[in-house]
């Protein structure tokens, strides 16, 4: 059975132990006790060193941990120290994610479902389908008002049989470790917390997704966020430098610019529908028409598939009467075929009947079919069938 110090003390920094158990490449620890925390309640694990070994990964197997190196121990008692940095930067998350259950639950009923720790982020998963942007943002504000408060943050331990009043009834027997935040909260958790909820620093809700029914919030807090939001001012800096304006009032000015954008889109559309309507009914005009009456009008590209451009120029030109427009790409392998409604000619047929019978697959109406084919070397045979 290994003594979980980390229980006790979560910000000891370092300890002495003696080793119990060892594999025999000296890799795998078992000690008689650790402030290692290994990855569990959506929390990761701890890093750090045991002698000058660098620790890769903190396996729970129940009564024992174990202790993954990343280079070989033989000594029989150890000096270990954790990676302070990490675990602080986890006792703000997962003290963090306490605090933010506990105001949903506080302040709309609303109940927490999983938890996970990320490596840039965090995330609740929330039993509602959906939120409101109000409530994200009165959650946040009560949040760090009850950081400010710095709320005394305690660990106790109570028989399972007898607690009722924990946020969320915890399924274990026996004696249970309680976190508590003063006034506000009380789970069972057997993770790493902060002394007080100033500790945990600011805390920022990021994003939320609708998950099958029910909506994920992803948060930041502490260091993390104070990183994300230089993050986030130098990238708005930037944009704001490029349009030469003041920082608030680069929304307005992105807004305006999107707009334009559309506005420029829709007319270049609508000058590329004119010039291809044009250059159809020219096309068409030059071409002459066979000796069934069809003016027909061939046209190979190296690469596909057609794009709104081939196909403008082929619904012009088959808006004409007894007109057929067909297009080939060799890459990948396929045909496009338009046919004018007086052509007695089934676009979407004709396409169906060519590629199907060279392994392929197409179809379409009787004005405009698509299809393609599997491969390159049957092309001859793809513009053989379609020229007629």
């Amino acid at each position: 059975m290994t003594e979980r110090l980390y229980y006790g003390d979560s910000l000891l920094a370092e300890f002495d132990a003696t080793v119990a158990e060892a594999s025999s490449d000296g890799l795998r620890l078992y000690l008689d006790r650790t402030a290692f925390y290994p990855a569990s309640g959506g929390q990761p694990f701890d890093l750090g060193t045991i002698n000058d070994a660098r620790v890769v990964d903190v396996i729970d197997e129940g009564g024992r941990i174990v202790h993954v190196l990343a280079s070989p121990v033989s000594a029989s008692t150890v000096h270990c120290r954790i990676d302070m940095a990490r675990r602080r930067d986890h006792t703000q998350q997962h003290t963090g994610q306490h605090l933010l259950s506990a105001v949903f639950a506080e302040m709309r009923g609303i109940q927490t479902v999983s938890f996970h720790m990320g490596a840039e982020s965090s995330t609740i998963d929330l039993n509602v389908s959906s939120l409101d942007a109000a409530t994200i943002a009165a959650v946040e504000r009560r949040a760090n008002e009850a950081v400010m408060e710095n709320r005394s943050v305690t660990v106790s331990y109570q028989d399972a049989a007898e607690t009722t009043d924990l946020r969320k009834a915890s399924d274990r027997d026996g004696t249970l470790r309680i976190v508590s935040i003063d006034g506000l909260d009380r789970s069972a958790c057997g993770g790493t917390h902060v002394r007080s909820t100033g500790e945990i620093g600011p805390i920022q809700i990021r994003k939320l997704d609708k998950i099958r029914g029910i909506v994920r919030i992803e948060f930041l807090c502490g260091l993390r966020c104070v990183a994300r939001a230089r993050a986030d001012f130098e990238a708005i800096s930037q944009i704001a430098r490029s349009f030469s304006s003041p920082l608030d009032d680069t929304p307005a000015l992105t807004a305006a610019l999107i707009e334009r954008s559309k506005d420029a889109d829709k007319s270049a559309s609508k000058l590329a529908n004119e010039l291809a309507q044009y250059k159809g009914r020219e096309l068409y005009q030059q071409t002459e028409p066979s000796p069934d009456g069809l003016r027909r009008h061939y046209r190979e590209l190296e690469k596909g598939p057609a794009g709104d451009d081939v196909r403008a120029l082929a619904q012009s030109f088959v808006a004409n009467p007894k007109a057929v427009f067909i297009v080939v790409t060799n890459d990948p392998p396929a045909a496009l075929l338009a046919a004018s409604a007086d052509s007695g000619i089934h676009a979407g047929n004709v396409i169906k009947a060519a590629v199907t019978a060279l392994g392929g697959r197409g179809g379409g109406s009787p004005q405009m079919g698509q299809g393609s084919i599997p491969n390159a070397s049957d092309l001859p045979k793809l513009k053989g069938s379609l020229k007629g």
